[in-house]
């Protein structure tokens, strides 16, 4: 198995009789989904998703693939294929639209309902969108599309089969092998063979549940637990779960048609996600179930269910909202119970538990995960990984969607079952494969770095300036001003030091005010002293004394203004 690769040169042009793979995102993180396969001068785009900010990555509010590697090539793109509906898969298909508006985009019926939306309010019309499914096949010369329906926690989703004249590459996009979903749609293992006998020269796998033992649970399991807590909870309901997650949202349906209650579905993606599931009859909503927010606090607590957004403690979300009273309508009392219906993803454990302790303040019950199987993945776990590798028997394996130990951890797996290790290739964001006769092997790699959305900003914030948020957030700031007469140095008014979030009283700096003063005069006497090098005296000075005196390392931006 090859390691993973760091500074290694720009790939070569590519060969005529070569498949080349470009991961942009999704590789060594959950999220930002996004993979570019070129042969003879063409480009096909696989996914284009976002990534959602961690605590330490403060005022952002999205991260996108970067789309540098591609962003002089974009009339080269023959299309866009999308696996699925989740915002990791296709949150920043707008973005990349702005780009290039005309990009025929390919997905299932609902995977391009979702993503039609998102498409109007970035302003993006007239997209080509072009709905295909299971069994479909589509030319886009010099590619060859055939999909392939898989079981994933929304409905729709599809892998994808590319066909060329330098080769072949089976993608699943997320999925696992629940025998007994919900919609009755498996994963189709018959096609997976089927392609297998043909030749899978590289299996582009799912890694999220790699290092998980045995098989997924299944989707049906979740049911008897939902109906458990339900007819023990004497008060109101919330249900937290991501807004895409109709599985889930059928299953809270149908435990409270069984107990008498009514449901009302709180946050705006939420509300549409299901309106549009419900109109393509991905969701069955029996009549009468759904209640408007006008209307729901007018029935007793012991028939409501709210389904809201916010299970992963975003700060804007409904839930968060609920936790801290601030929510416009829906407020949490003793004895109400709380399900938290959805895995927690890596890094957000800190803004989930403030949220559960908040909900848990106010005297809510909560269930989650650890507790009650109220939430099952919807990724394939090492058992159905090995299946899967058996079944195909691929000439090359490529982890995709994971962190380092997912793809490490299914790259094993596939050795396992006999794959040649110099054939599974572990490659990051950015690193280049190159399929040539059979062969997969890394070639080189491109820019990927993470490109923030930060309010209308796309792209414009460095990670210089977000490591500024976060000592300002962490530690604080400290400004110092001062006059001084350029041509004597005299200093004729200040220093003047203010601070916001290092101590509780400004006049703690009263005792170093002094010390500034005598050092900026000694390095202004020659006279004609750069600005610069005043205020880097000041910021020592002050500096050493703030980390000394009150064990802080603050934000300190001095300013000398010369007259």
């Amino acid at each position: 198995m090859k390691p993973l690769y760091d500074n290694l040169p720009e790939p070569a042009p590519l060969a005529s009789n070569a498949l080349r793979v470009t991961p942009l995102g999704g590789l060594g993180e959950v999220g930002r989904n996004m993979t570019v396969f070129e042969t003879e001068g063409k480009l096909l785009i696989v996914d284009c998703g976002v990534l959602f900010p961690e605590e330490n990555q403060p005022g952002v509010d999205l991260i996108l693939p970067d789309f540098s590697a591609i962003a002089d090539r974009l009339d080269d793109v023959v299309g866009m294929v999308l696996t699925h509906g989740h915002e990791d898969h296709i949150g920043a298909v707008p973005y990349l639209l702005r780009l290039r508006s005309d990009i025929p985009i390919y997905g299932s019926e609902l995977t391009l309902a979702f993503l039609e939306p998102k498409l109007k309010e970035h302003h993006i019309e007239n997209p080509k969108l072009v709905v295909v499914a299971e069994g479909d096949e589509t030319v886009l010369d010099p590619f060859e599309l055939e999909y392939v329906a898989v079981n994933h926690s929304i409905p729709d989703a599809l892998a994808v089969m590319i066909r060329t004249d330098a080769g072949t590459a089976l993608v699943t996009g997320d999925f696992k092998m629940d025998q007994l979903p919900l919609d009755g749609r498996i994963t189709d293992l018959r096609s997976f063979a089927r392609l297998g006998e043909e030749g899978v020269d590289l299996f582009l796998v799912d890694s999220t549940n790699a290092e998980v033992p045995g098989f997924t649970t299944h989707e049906r399991e979740i049911g008897p637990v939902l109906d458990q807590v339900f007819a023990a909870s004497t008060g109101q309901i919330i249900v937290a779960s991501f807004a895409s997650h109709v599985h889930r949202v059928q299953q809270v349906i149908n435990a409270a048609v069984a107990h008498g209650r009514r449901v009302c579905l709180i946050g705006r993606s939420m509300e549409r996600n299901m309106k549009i599931a419900n109109e393509l009859e991905f969701l069955q909503i029996p009549d009468g179930v759904l209640v408007d927010t006008k209307d729901v606090m007018s029935l007793p607590p012991e028939q409501r269910v709210f389904m809201a957004t916010g299970s992963q403690g975003e700060p804007m979300a409904a839930l968060a909202r609920i936790a801290a009273g601030s929510h416009r309508f829906v407020e949490v009392d003793p004895g109400d119970t709380v399900i938290f219906a959805s895995s927690l993803i890596p890094g957000n454990e800190n803004s989930v538990f403030r949220v559960i302790n908040g909900l848990m303040r106010l005297g809510a019950n909560v269930v989650h995960q650890g507790q009650k199987r109220v939430h099952v993945s919807g990724h394939a776990s090492a058992g159905e990984l090995l299946y899967c590798y058996n079944i195909v028997q691929p000439d090359n394996v490529m982890p995709i969607h994971g962190e380092i130990r997912h793809l490490v951890a299914n790259g094993r797996l596939a050795i396992q079952t006999g794959i040649a290790p110099e054939n599974v290739v572990l490659a990051e964001d950015g690193v280049v494969v190159d399929l040539v006769d059979r062969q997969a092997r890394v070639v080189g790699q491109v820019p990927c770095d993470y490109v923030y959305v930060d309010g209308s900003s796309i792209g414009e914030l460095s990670d210089d300036e977000l490591k500024d948020r976060l000592v300002l957030g962490a530690e604080g700031f400290v400004a110092v001003h001062a006059v001084v007469e350029k041509t004597t140095g005299t200093v004729l008014a200040g220093p003047t030091i203010t601070m916001r979030g290092v101590a509780e009283d400004e006049s703690v700096f009263e005792e170093i005010q002094v010390e500034v003063a005598e050092a900026l005069a000694e390095a202004a006497k020659p006279g004609n002293v750069p600005a610069k090098q005043l205020q880097q005296t000041m910021r020592r000075v002050i500096g050493r004394w703030v980390a000394r005196r009150l064990r802080r390392r603050p934000m300190i931006v001095p300013v000398v203004t010369e007259v």
